[in-house]
């Protein structure tokens, strides 16, 4: 049975490292409801700690008198044990801080735009979704890239050459809600050229990454010049992510990109 104990304690006390590492990856986490999850996680590990611990401590008091009334030991010469060593690992978890995470969202830079972004009216016949998001959404700033893999844009950047088929532009989100319009607008030069307008899928749930717009057969086609994408939810906005697009690899843009705006 100490033996058995002293396995359980082990076991224990991995789990209290498992813990501690699963509350410190879950501090570098930018959404709060991953992590509330990892963080309740941790505590689960604490949890299941004190319990092997108290295991340990019932086995060789409590248990060896139990399997001997199914398993009677045979007999032995009668040595006494002098193996009376009592479990002295009893120590209690040390990690009780409360969880601290409790930043507000880092995404608050104030527009640089002289213009606050607006849906056209024209949009409004292809809405089919709620109008009235979640005041406090949050949208990433957007990433780029001509690959996604269902999760991420593969190898996001901010300059692309042409020959162009499909751009993405992928973003995490938080305290979304399923069923409200949410919109896409792409603009090259001032000039709209692709949308997307939908209602928010269910299977995107209300946080989490792999959100993603796309165009794949802008008016006129992919031509070098400057690209914004801005992201509304309902008739508010709240992101703009910018681009890049160049004739020839020897091309040297002139616009210089500048940070992807939220709205606070």
């Amino acid at each position: 049975m100490i033996a058995l104990s002293i396995l359980v304690v082990v076991a224990a006390i991995y789990a209290v490292r498992s813990a501690l590492r699963t509350m410190q990856s879950a501090r570098k986490l930018s959404f709060y409801s991953l992590r509330r999850m990892h963080n309740r996680n941790a505590w689960r590990l604490f949890f299941f700690a004190l319990f092997l611990f108290g295991c340990a401590f019932w086995l060789p008091f409590y248990g060896e008198p139990i399997v001997y009334q199914y398993f009677p030991p045979s007999l032995t010469p009668s040595l006494t044990p002098t193996i009376t060593l009592t479990p002295t690992i009893t120590l209690t978890p040390t990690v009780t801080l409360p969880p601290t995470i409790t930043q507000t969202p880092a995404v608050s830079n104030t527009p640089t735009l002289t213009l606050t972004p607006f849906l056209p009216a024209a949009f409004e016949p292809l809405f089919k979704g709620e109008m009235t998001p979640n005041p406090d959404v949050i949208i990433a700033p957007l990433q780029f890239s001509t690959e996604f893999d269902g999760v991420n844009p593969i190898e996001p950047k901010t300059v692309f050459e042409l020959p162009i088929q499909t751009m993405y532009g992928g973003f995490d989100y938080n305290n979304t809600i399923p069923g409200v319009q949410w919109t896409a607008l792409w603009y090259r030069d001032a000039k709209l050229m692709c949308y997307q307008t939908e209602p928010w899928k269910e299977e995107w749930s209300t946080g989490g990454y792999g959100g993603y717009t796309e165009c794949a057969d802008p008016i006129g086609g992919w031509q070098p010049g400057q690209y914004e994408v801005q992201i509304f939810m309902g008739y508010e906005w709240e992101v703009i992510g910018r681009f890049i697009v160049i004739d020839s690899p020897n091309g040297t843009p002139t616009f210089t990109p500048v940070p992807p705006v939220a709205t606070p």
